[in-house]
Order: C-alpha cells, then sequence, then structure tokens
C-alpha cells in the first residue's frame, strides 16, 4: 500500500504546481439586463386523437366538462342523456406551459410544452386543440395548437406493461402564436442596469473594470454585489442595441465563494475550484459490518414424543479495514485532492466521509453544504 501513498502524494503535488488560471467569461453570460426577461404563460387544454389512452370521463371529471364546453362552442347541441352515456377514451385534459421571451412581437412562434392533467397513459399520435396561453395578470398572450411530439412509448394490458421514459408529455415545436407583446423597449437614452446571476462582489467589481477599459473610466458603476451600472457613451449616439452587442462581448474572470457540495444518499460530490485546505493529515478505514441470519432445527428423537422446533440465529461480525494516513499540504483545492483519493482507492463515499472530518478539523477554507 506504500506505492500507492506515495502516488498520491506525488499526484497532489503535481496538480498543485500546475494550477490552472481562471477563464474568461462574457458578460452576456454573466449577467442580465434589468427588465429583460422570459414571461411564463400556461393554460387548460385537450388533446385528441388518442388510440384508446385518453382520460377516463367517468372518473376525471373536469375532462367531461371540457368536452361539453367544446361542443356547445362549436354549435353542437346534445342532450343530457348523450353526456350521461359518453365514455370515449380518446381525449385526454393537458395543461400547456410556455415561456415567452423577450422582446417577442405578435406572430412569433414559441415552443410549448404539454402535460397530462388527468389519468390518460400516454398521448403519443394527439393533437391539441387550440388552447389560450394567459399570464399572470389574466391576459391572453399567446395561442397554442398542433400536432404532440411525445419522447416515450407506454403500452400493455391487466397483467404486464412496458414503458420507455414519459409518454404523458410531449413537445410542440413552435406550436404557439404570440398574439400579444409585452410592453417593454430599451432605453434609448440613460443606463443600463446589468444584473449579476451569480451575485459577488469581486466579479462586479472586475465587470465594471473591463467595461471602464474598453468604453473609458466612468462608464460603468457598481451598485452592489449583483447590479453595475452602465452609462451609454458618446460614441454610440442613439444606438443602444451596437452598444449592448459589444458590451456583451467583453470578458471576464468570474469569481465565487468556495464551495463543495454532497449529497450522502446518491454519493454525488461537487466542489469549485477555489476550495483549499491547511496541511492536514487523513486517515480512514472502512468498517464492514456482516450480519448473517441462519435458522437452527431441533427434532425429537425417533417414536419420542415432542415438537419440531425451530430457533433463529444471527451472527454479527466487523471487518475494519487498515486505515492509510495521507499527508496532504497546504494550498491543494479539493478537485486534486479528489483525484489522489481516488487513486487509491477511496470511493465517493469514503470522500465524503474525508471531507467532513476535514471540515470539522477547521481545516477546510469553504462552506460545505451537504444535501
Amino acid at each position: 500500500m506504500h506505492y500507492r501513498l506515495i502516488t498520491a502524494l506525488l499526484l497532489i503535488g503535481a496538480a498543485w504546481l500546475t494550477a490552472a488560471p481562471a477563464q474568461a467569461t462574457r458578460i452576456k453570460d454573466l449577467a442580465t439586463i434589468e427588465g429583460v426577461r422570459e414571461n411564463q404563460l400556461m393554460g387548460y387544454g385537450l388533446v385528441i386523437g388518442l388510440s384508446g389512452t385518453g382520460d377516463d370521463i367517468t372518473k376525471s371529471v373536469f375532462t367531461k366538462q371540457a368536452i361539453i364546453n367544446m361542443t356547445k362552442r362549436m354549435g353542437v347541441a346534445l342532450t343530457a342523456d348523450v353526456y350521461k352515456q359518453m365514455k370515449t377514451k380518446n381525449i385526454a385534459a393537458v395543461m400547456v406551459t410556455a415561456q415567452l421571451p423577450p422582446f417577442a412581437r405578435p406572430g412569433s412562434a414559441i415552443d410549448i410544452q404539454v402535460s397530462s392533467l388527468g389519468d390518460a397513459s400516454s398521448l403519443s399520435g394527439g393533437t391539441l386543440l387550440m388552447t389560450p396561453l394567459k399570464g399572470p395578470d389574466n391576459s391572453t398572450y399567446a395561442v397554442a395548437q398542433g400536432p404532440l411530439a411525445v419522447g416515450g412509448i407506454s403500452f400493455g394490458g391487466k397483467a404486464a406493461k412496458a414503458q420507455k421514459n414519459f409518454a404523458t408529455s410531449g413537445r410542440v415545436s413552435g406550436g404557439a402564436i404570440v398574439e400579444r407583446a409585452v410592453d417593454y423597449a430599451l432605453p434609448p437614452t440613460g443606463d443600463v442596469i446589468y444584473q449579476l446571476r451569480e451575485t459577488d462582489f469581486t466579479t462586479a467589481a472586475r465587470m465594471v473594470e473591463a467595461i471602464n477599459r474598453r468604453f473609458g473610466v466612468g462608464t460603468a458603476q457598481p451598485v452592489d454585489s449583483g447590479t453595475v451600472k452602465v452609462a451609454r457613451p458618446k460614441q454610440f449616439p442613439g444606438d443602444m442595441v451596437t452598444f449592448i452587442a459589444d458590451l456583451e462581448g467583453i470578458e471576464v474572470a468570474p469569481d465565487g465563494p468556495a464551495k463543495i457540495v454532497v449529497n450522502e444518499r446518491t454519493g454525488t460530490i461537487v466542489m469549485g475550484q477555489d476550495v483549499r485546505i491547511a496541511t492536514v493529515a487523513v486517515s480512514h478505514g472502512n468498517l464492514n459490518l456482516v450480519i448473517t441470519e441462519s435458522t437452527q432445527v431441533s427434532q425429537p428423537n425417533p417414536l419420542a414424543q415432542g415438537t419440531t422446533t425451530q430457533t433463529p440465529a444471527t451472527t454479527i461480525k466487523a471487518v475494519e479495514d487498515t486505515g492509510n494516513l495521507v499527508v496532504l499540504p497546504m494550498g491543494v483545492n479539493l478537485g486534486d485532492i479528489a483525484r489522489a483519493l481516488n487513486a487509491i482507492g477511496a470511493t465517493p463515499r469514503d470522500l465524503i466521509a474525508i471531507f467532513q472530518a476535514i471540515k470539522a478539523a477547521g481545516a477546510l477554507q469553504g462552506e460545505l453544504v451537504i444535501l
């Protein structure tokens, strides 16, 4: 085991000496303009043309009521007895959701997501009927309709069923037509307010420095850790689109807090590049409990009066692996530590236990988040 420990230490030392510098990112990937955002839309509709995989309208009352309302609007007048005897399985009630992009104009097409609301087993082969999509203000901003593209299949009977992916949800590419635009326009004069996707004072300061270096001192000013105010320079009179396009292409090296996130249920570890540790020695040995259950049978002698008895017996055996003492030098990040400890056979769950112990020892310079 000694050569494996030496290999792990060499890997840590090599990674420490060859640490990669921070990568630059465009401003358009770091921040968004205040007010320029998507808006959520939602609507209730019906999907028709299903092959017996729709809602059971004797149980899904809202589906039956929607069918009645639709037939009345289409001028089909049926008696109450006909509505009571209705048992169609080719229709399903669905909820339709969409994202209205910024600057979308009437006539633009947007994608929609259709999800079953009742007990339909599959939406494959269905067609969405005309469905108004409304915003939080209850105003209609788009109208959706079209054939569904479902990425799953589901079929079977009472005894068996086969399913791949999910067949109760689908999409319609360009299935909604925008009928009303959201009132927003870029300011022809004045300041443009940028909001950082991940708030950080260092990132905001670097963004201001990069913008001022490109357009002149005083063009950008930091407001707080998540907001940067940018004034339109004189060389772009009235041309805000060209100025923003030029502005978004500036590259900035983002920064953020040192953080490591672990999920003990799934053994998942996600760590940031900037997480560092102080000099610490780690020894980790696995403790395995082997529990075996057996049944002991006691049977009476021949011709003897008695009954056969069964007594359960449980055997517990504890096996502890030999712990390996690894000295980790100061300044190494946890990514290098994970690769080095994997080289000596540590599993993700072992790494989680080691990181928790390092944090408890006060040697971890960063936030440990346990899900």
